[in-house]
């Protein structure tokens, strides 16, 4: 059964922060039930949204609207990192992120954490579509890959070998708003995990839910869970065969109604796993039908390009680069040519008569590597998130 394990915190004499910052005190630990084998009980109800959710990320993934749109999946993933950083705190603009994954000069600061968010999520979705079961390992470099940026101290891809705690003091944890399992814990719930994300015989959107939950509440790593959690769902959703190409960015509905996450994740800790599956469920609907919708903006943006380019020819290079840009809709020649198999000049030629159609816009100088942004694309980025978030906050 869940239990909380009484420990104490030895204080530390010359900590700065006052008499609190350095008292010795008894706090309790919470320490979940394993869940490998656990018999997931959830209502009719519950059921029920559980399979629309699936349905709708079905649906999307195999919609007529995104055959052929493959470059859809790169623009949902950099939505669910942007999405998942700002949960922890780091604000990112899909712009900025787009320019830190071509020029390494932009990946700095918060542009370089988001966009090791990204790689981490990649990697996820490559973990989904392996014919092996998942390994602490994988998930171990996940963390690795993420955290790739960070101070040694945080141990990048290693469990924690300390007590962590949520919320209060950053030196110690007497106003913590949640302490997680003791460090000689994480290693047996976090193996007892990786065999519950191994299961096939449970709803696959509610595996997700459950794994995401335990794994928040297990906090295995000192810092990066929540982004490491949430690439769970896409390793599950993709394992499952319920996202086989794209995996809507649930965690831009979760940052939305971040109260009710947070809300729904404590009541998870606390017995209410069958509202949590439901709560999970909708946002994973919500963010596969807008997706949908998304896809078919795309496609009729993409259709309006081609139409105002002159209609080049398909094999030219400015009608190649139309196909890319939602993936990369901050390009330049030395990061198209080898997208589109052509040489630099050839490449720098379909930009510029993108430009001179007004399809994208040079905003940098230079002779080899001058940069050009798809400004409509990310207006209908923009206003995608904004219904994603603004639908469900009303809600």
């Amino acid at each position: 059964m869940a239990k909380f394990i009484e420990r104490r915190w030895e204080g530390d004499p010359g900590a700065y922060g006052g008499r609190a910052a350095r008292a010795s005190f008894t706090y309790r630990a919470f320490v979940p039930d394993p869940v490998a084998e656990t018999d997931v009980r959830i209502t009719f109800e519950v059921a029920e949204t559980v399979a629309a959710a699936e349905t709708a990320v079905r649906e999307l993934n195999a919609a007529s609207e995104v055959t052929g749109l493959e470059a859809l999946a790169a623009l949902l993933l950099r939505s669910e990192a942007i999405a998942s950083s700002r949960i922890e705190g780091f604000e990112l603009s899909q712009r900025n992120l787009a320019r830190a994954l071509i020029d390494a000069r932009a990946a700095r600061g918060t542009a370089g954490v988001v966009a090791a968010n990204v790689l981490a999520m990649e990697q996820a979705v490559g973990l989904g579509d392996l014919k092996r079961p998942i390994g602490v390992d994988d998930i171990l470099e996940l963390h690795r890959t993420l955290m790739a940026r960070e101070p040694a101290r945080l141990t990048p891809g290693e469990l924690r070998r300390e007590q962590n705690w949520i919320g209060g003091r950053v030196n110690s944890p007497i106003d913590a708003r949640y302490i997680p399992p003791p460090e000689d814990a994480v290693g047996a719930l976090i193996a007892d995990l990786v065999e519950f994300i191994n299961r096939e015989d449970l709803p696959g959107v509610a595996q997700a839910a459950i794994a995401h939950a335990q794994f928040e509440t297990i906090h295995p790593f000192l810092d990066g869970n929540g982004r490491v959690g949430r690439c769970l769902i896409h390793v599950i959703l993709r394992r499952r065969g319920i996202a086989t190409r794209f995996v809507p960015p649930i965690s831009v509905v979760l940052a939305a109604r971040s109260s009710q996450y947070i809300g729904g994740l404590v009541g998870y800790r606390e017995g209410q796993v069958a509202e949590w599956c439901a709560s999970f469920a909708g946002a994973c609907e919500r963010a596969a039908d807008l997706s949908r919708e998304l896809a078919h903006t795309i496609r009729a943006l993409q259709i309006s390009w081609y139409e105002r380019a002159g209609k080049p020819r398909r094999d030219s290079a400015a009608a190649r680069i139309i196909t890319l840009l939602p993936a990369q809709p901050i390009a330049s020649a030395a990061t198209m040519r080898a997208a589109i198999g052509a040489s630099h000049r050839r490449a720098l030629e379909g930009l510029k008569m993108l430009v001179e159609a007004g399809i994208v816009r040079q905003i940098s100088e230079g002779d080899y590597d001058r940069q050009f942004a798809a400004d409509e694309l990310f207006g209908l980025i923009e206003t995608f998130e904004g219904r994603l978030g603004g639908t469900i906050a009303e809600g």
